[in-house]
């Protein structure tokens, strides 16, 4: 039985590169990992999964098709968890990059919890997830 524990990395194929990583490390606080400039591929680390970065016209993004865009995307949306999390203050941090977002309650793997979706400088959807609600009390 395969039993899974984790995302272990995400891919994301991109048509600029540098804005994209920059996205990913100024805004969501991503650290540079790895360039394998031979095969087209940046990786950046949050928490214990990478997030890679192919361009679109390199060795690996090309074999991938026609770039994303309005009309099609690569990925629904990657749901990130946040910890710690102070909603206040994510929504703050990222309105000083200009996003607008807002916290909504939503289901995730641990049960439902405050959730902010945004989209990165090429349209992908992304959320981060915080910890689940702390169960009320039912009376007695």
């Amino acid at each position: 039985m395969i039993t899974i524990r984790a995302i272990d990395h995400v891919v994301f194929r991109v048509v600029d590169l540098e804005r994209m990583a920059r996205f990913y490390t100024d805004v969501l606080g991503a650290r540079f990992e790895k360039h394998q400039e031979a095969i087209g591929l940046y990786q950046l680390r949050v928490g214990d999964a990478l997030i890679d970065l192919i361009p679109v016209d390199g060795q690996l993004g090309a074999k991938g098709g026609a770039a994303p865009g309005i009309e099609g995307r690569n990925v629904d949306h990657i749901c990130f968890r946040v910890l710690p999390w102070d909603g206040e203050a994510i929504l703050r941090e990222l309105e000083g990059h200009g996003i607008a977002a807002e916290i909504a309650s939503r289901y995730g793997a641990e049960g439902e919890g405050p959730s902010i979706y945004l989209t990165d400088p090429e349209g992908n959807m992304l959320e981060l997830k915080g910890p689940p609600w702390a169960p009320v009390p039912k009376p007695n």
